[in-house]
């Protein structure tokens, strides 16, 4: 793998090469690739914006972000869930200090929290600001053309925009009951014939009360 890309040096450790072997070994290239130019467009982001932060930290939600997408790790629950207590799993069994395990938790539960997870400490906010980079483009001007060129010849996006959302259909067919109020019910309306997600509305109006 490479060591550094657009300027920035992927972590190298003990703990950080083994959260690489494992999230290439459980993930398809697209999910792999996918958090490796996540990180780099993180840390990239997280230069411009002057924040102080622990790149390995960072380097680790965003690498294990999407575990939950995976077979082996992918349950009931949302996939941010799923993935978040996997990571916790894979750093406990490691012995990463309880602060590490508690970060990277929040940075992969929270990571399509829009409006929220920026809030949050700088590695959750990087996490969920480096991976909206690569999905919507969002803060893209942050990076700029040539480093986001640089990313993508690194690790390349392997037709993302189709087969990512081949991956997400799947998360809904599986589990409809974890789209209720996030992106997925979007994906599922446009992408899934038939689908109908829970509505906000109809909840509310569903309650078990008079007013």
């Amino acid at each position: 793998m490479h060591k550094e890309v657009a300027g920035v040096r992927i972590p190298d450790s003990k703990l950080a090469r083994e959260a690489t072997e494992l999230v290439r070994d459980v993930s398809s290239p697209l999910v792999y690739h996918h958090a490796l130019r996540s990180y780099v467009f993180a840390e990239l982001i997280g230069r411009a914006r002057g924040l102080a932060y622990d790149s390995e930290v960072l380097y680790l939600g965003t690498v294990l972000h999407d575990l939950g997408l995976t077979e082996r790790f992918a349950g009931a629950l949302r996939f941010e869930v799923d993935g978040a207590n996997a990571a916790r799993d894979f750093l406990v069994q490691r012995g990463a200090p309880g602060q590490t395990v508690s970060r990277v938790w929040d940075a992969v539960a929270l990571h399509t929290s829009v409006g929220i997870a920026e809030h949050k400490e700088p590695e959750v906010a990087l996490t969920h600001l480096g991976i909206s980079v690569d999905v919507v483009g969002m803060g893209a001007e942050l990076v700029g053309r040539e480093r986001l060129e640089g990313v993508v010849a690194a690790f390349p996006r392997l037709d993302f925009k189709r087969d990512f959302v081949e991956v997400l259909r799947g998360v809904i067919q599986r589990k409809p009951h974890t789209t209720f109020g996030n992106f997925l019910s979007d994906v599922g309306r446009r992408h899934l014939p038939g689908f109908r997600p829970l509505d906000f509305c109809e909840a509310l109006e569903g309650a078990p009360f008079t007013e």
